[in-house]
């Protein structure tokens, strides 16, 4: 349905759902540090939704940016880490699993929240307001779900691999997470080789539609 807008609908239509997906999702990690005992990103201010305290220009500006401009239909993002330290944590392990879990629940939520919008759109049946509902919606639900799966693969310093290190034994764990200098190559290599896009391409498939399902598409 997006091939029908011009560059600059595209971006009014990408904007705020990426922003916000990507803003939410770090919120979501430091309100849950915060649930558990670490004040850490509390402290720094990094607990507001204000999106210029989470830019890291690369990765929220410039790589969104640039896979919009080329058509690419696959677009996703990062903003800057929320300080976590689980040294504060009763159960470092356990809680840092739960927090980073919380990152991909977050953007699950906003799924929702975003074909409920589309839903609402198709509700309305009037073009001049329903058109944009459900394109932001389309949006909401692709870069929220392309976000929650990706950050729920188990590759240091993934979300996943926070997940799968609360699970495993601590000397596993140890060896384990002394992979994360080598997370971002491991995450280029596999989307360079098209990995990355077999490996989360049908779950993307399966969930997409069930959320689409849910906007009424």
């Amino acid at each position: 349905m997006m091939n029908e807008l011009s560059m600059v609908q595209r971006f009014v239509v990408w904007v705020l759902p990426v922003v916000f997906a990507i803003t939410v999702h770090e919120v979501a990690h430091g309100w849950m540090a915060k649930k558990y005992g670490d004040n850490t990103a509390f402290l720094q201010g990094r607990l507001t939704l204000n999106p210029i305290k989470h830019i890291d220009w690369l990765g929220t500006v410039i790589i969104p940016g640039i896979l919009l401009l080329t058509f690419t239909g696959f677009i996703f993002g990062w903003a800057k880490p929320v300080p976590v330290d689980a040294r504060n944590f009763k159960n470092p392990k356990q809680n840092m699993a739960i927090v980073a879990l919380a990152g991909p629940v977050s953007n699950i939520l906003m799924a929702t929240g975003w074909a409920l919008l589309a839903r609402l759109g198709v509700m309305l049946n009037m073009d001049f307001v329903s058109l944009p509902l459900i394109y932001t919606g389309i949006a909401g639900i692709t870069i929220n779900l392309v976000l929650a799966l990706l950050n729920l693969l188990p590759i240091p310093p993934l979300d996943g691999s926070r997940i799968l290190t609360g699970l495993l034994p601590n000397r596993w764990a140890w060896y384990y997470n002394s992979l994360e200098r080598f997370g971002f190559i491991i995450l280029i290599v596999l989307m360079y080789t098209g990995v990355l896009q077999l490996v989360l391409g049908y779950p993307m498939f399966v969930i997409q539609k069930l959320f689409f399902d849910l906007a009424g598409l």
